[in-house]
């Protein structure tokens, strides 16, 4: 008798990409997650990870939420009758209500919209958006400070 073939399972949380400087530059408040409208290449582009989201943002336009300044880069083999746009804006999937909110936090209290990390959960891919406001100088230094100081904290209660 032939044995049944397992089905592996996929990591559903694979990250794709992080953004490291949105938490140095921004104090963040609140984070929300967003599904991407993609095309075919580039799905094929990210299951690559040859995406790019340090120096991105979400802005809101007509009471839609858009990715401006990603780069995905095209695969070679990608296909033939699409010409690919690498940094085109895309749009990004929120319900109405998170939407709202989102709008009023950023048109009356002035806060920002930062891409976070870029994910997949259940075989789509995602994109986590942190809602903050930048930070000044001073205040990134004094957060270098606080880090130094737990690491140098923690090395002393290790050797006792």
């Amino acid at each position: 008798m032939a044995k049944k073939a397992k089905k592996q399972k996929k990591d559903s949380g694979s990250t794709i990409a992080l953004n490291k400087k949105a938490r140095h530059d921004y104090a963040i408040n609140e984070t929300f997650e967003a599904g991407l409208v993609l095309q075919g290449w580039e799905v094929k582009s990210l299951r690559d990870k040859r995406v790019n989201i340090t120096d991105t943002y979400v802005m809101i336009q007509k009471g839609e939420a858009w990715l401006v300044g990603a780069n995905i880069t095209p695969l070679l083999t990608a296909s033939t009758h699409v010409k690919p746009e690498p940094t085109r804006a895309r749009k990004l999937l929120l319900h109405r209500r998170e939407l709202d909110k989102l709008i009023g936090f950023v048109e009356r209290k002035g806060f920002t919209l930062v891409p976070m990390a870029m994910y997949w959960k259940k075989g789509r891919a995602k994109l986590e958006i942190g809602l903050g406001k930048g930070k000044k100088l001073h205040d990134k230094r004094a957060d270098l400070k606080e880090r130094d100081w737990q690491r140098d904290k923690e090395r002393l209660f290790k050797r006792g």
